[in-house]
C-alpha cells in the first residue's frame, strides 16, 4: 500500500508551494485517478514518486517502510506523457533492454505478452509502430524492470478514441497485478476503471467521488 503524509514541494524560484500538505493512501492491486489541470501540480507529484524529485516535507511509505528518493526509483516505473519523444533504441529489442543489457528473453517476452505487443518482430523501430502501440511499448520499458508501482502522467493524451479504449482496457488488467497512479486532466476515459479519486488544484489534494452522471456518461 503507499502512503504520502503531509508532501509539500516549495522549489526556491517559486513563491507558492507546488504541492501543499498532499497526503493520500493507495491499497496495492488499485488504480487511484488524480485529475487537475495543467500547472495544478500532477507531474510534479509523479516525479517526487519516481524518485526524479525530493519534497521538502512529508514522508512517501510502501507498505511501512519509509521511501528516500533512491528506494523511489527501484519500487516506481513512471511513464512519460508522449512517452514515445523518449525513446532512444532503433529496435523494441534495444529499447526494452536500454540501460539493462542482462534482461533476458524470458522477460522480454513476458512484458510483451503483459501488453500486448508480443506479435510484433523485436527488430520492429520503435518510431515505426502506432500511437497506441508507441503508448503500450512505453508500458513494456517499465514492466520489465518489475515495478511494484506505476505511474501514468496522461496516457490517453494524442489518442484517438480507439487506441484510448485499447489502452483504457490494458490499464484494467494489469491493475490485477500492479499499483496505479494516473494523473490526468480529463478524468473521462479513466473513471470506469480507477478505485480511489482525488482533484488537484493548485497543489492541494482532495479525494472526491464521481457522481453517477459521469458514470452513465461514460458507460453510455
Amino acid at each position: 500500500m503507499l502512503y504520502i503524509r503531509g508532501l509539500t514541494y516549495h522549489p526556491p524560484a517559486s513563491n507558492l508551494a507546488i504541492l501543499a500538505n498532499v497526503s493520500l493512501e493507495l491499497p496495492a492491486q488499485q488504480m487511484g485517478l488524480i485529475i487537475g489541470r495543467s500547472g495544478s501540480g500532477k507531474s510534479t507529484l509523479l516525479q517526487i514518486l519516481s524518485g526524479l524529485a525530493e519534497q521538502n516535507q512529508g514522508q512517501i511509505y510502501w507498505r511501512e517502510q519509509s521511501l528516500d528518493p533512491e528506494y523511489l526509483q527501484q519500487l516506481a516505473g513512471l511513464v512519460f506523457q508522449f512517452p514515445e519523444r523518449h525513446f532512444c533504441a532503433g529496435t523494441i529489442l534495444e529499447e526494452l533492454r536500454l540501460g539493462h543489457p542482462e534482461i533476458g528473453s524470458d522477460q522480454v517476452s513476458q512484458a510483451l505478452i503483459e501488453v500486448g505487443l508480443e506479435h510484433l518482430p523485436l527488430n520492429t523501430a520503435p518510431h515505426a509502430l502506432s500511437g497506441g502501440q508507441q503508448r503500450r511499448l512505453a508500458l513494456a520499458v517499465q514492466l520489465i524492470r518489475q515495478p511494484q508501482l506505476l505511474l501514468l502522467d496522461e496516457p490517453t493524451a494524442g489518442l484517438d478514441w480507439s487506441m484510448r479504449r485499447q489502452l483504457v482496457n490494458l490499464l484494467a488488467k494489469l491493475k490485477q497485478h500492479w499499483t496505479l497512479l494516473v494523473v490526468t486532466h480529463d478524468m473521462v476515459d479513466m473513471v470506469e476503471i480507477a478505485d480511489r479519486y482525488w482533484t488537484l488544484d493548485q497543489g492541494i489534494l482532495q479525494a472526491f467521488e464521481p457522481s453517477p452522471v459521469a458514470e452513465v456518461e461514460v458507460s453510455g
